[in-house]
């Protein structure tokens, strides 16, 4: 599969900016994922330098500073605004720096970091083994990459609903586990281990889980979106076509996360 997958960047940037504010309220599933990622896969000594990329508010560079308060932090994301709401949350540590960036551009030397973690966050990325390639190369020797993040199944019954209406994405493409392993290998990564894991989330209707998806800033950002304003037909079909999947009440979405560590080959 092709590393580059189609994606409007300008369109992330402004989904997570606005979604800051609204953003800790309603995700509790990457809470939950970030919690899964540190605590059963992460081993960071007191000395390692880590970056946190995609930080988001800060929540898995907190619980990282819970694990070692001390070490030395990098907290880096797209959206200016997250960056913000990261730093107003750790502010006074001063062993916290904050990087307004894009993943596939990282602004920092070579071998200048031990750990690079990341929650949820690389699948906004464009070109996964140019992003793979440049964590080779920030990381240290012996240094190690964590990461999570979703897989294709992720909100299938979203997406087959969505296919009763019309021929648009609606909903965002997430690489496999075997894509993800041949981008990894071509970046020059090692020791390369992945879980794939489908967690289940309910909703009382279909417009409460579109409101979360919303204001977590995880909209639709590939260029075959329907640009139009979707009507309300359209939506109604969309509904009625998802209601086939209520389980004892509820909504339920269907999210796969991949957990990927890996290893640098020098």
């Amino acid at each position: 599969m092709n590393a580059v997958l189609s994606i409007d960047k300008n369109k992330v940037r402004q989904s997570f900016s606005s979604a800051a504010n609204s953003y800790d309220e309603l995700a509790s599933l990457q809470r939950k994922v970030g919690l899964k990622l540190i605590q059963d896969f992460s081993v960071i000594k007191s000395s390692d330098r880590v970056l946190d990329i995609g930080c988001g508010t800060g929540f898995l560079t907190q619980e990282l500073l819970k694990q070692v308060p001390n070490q030395p932090m990098l907290a880096l994301d797209i959206a200016y605004s997250m960056v913000k709401r990261t730093r107003s949350k750790l502010q006074p540590l001063e062993n916290v720096q904050y990087l307004c960036a894009d993943a596939e551009y990282i602004p920092l030397k070579n071998h200048s970091v031990d750990r690079v973690v990341s929650n949820l966050a690389l699948q906004w990325c464009q070109n996964l083994t140019a992003v793979f390639s440049g964590f080779n190369k920030v990381l240290k020797t012996e240094g190690q990459l964590l990461f999570s993040t979703f897989g294709p199944e992720t909100l299938r019954e979203l997406k087959k609903a969505w296919s009763e209406v019309d021929n648009y994405t609606h909903v965002n493409e997430f690489y496999s586990v075997q894509a993800l392993t041949d981008f990894l290998q071509q970046a020059g990564f090692k020791n390369i281990q992945l879980a794939s894991v489908c967690y289940k989330s309910e909703y009382q209707t279909v417009l409460e889980l579109m409101r979360e998806l919303k204001g977590i800033g995880a909209h639709n950002v590939l260029p075959r979106r329907n640009r139009q304003t979707t009507s309300k037909t359209s939506m109604q079909t969309m509904i009625s076509a998802y209601e086939a999947n209520r389980e004892k009440g509820m909504i339920p979405a269907t999210y796969e996360i991949i957990f990927v560590t890996a290893e640098v080959n020098r």
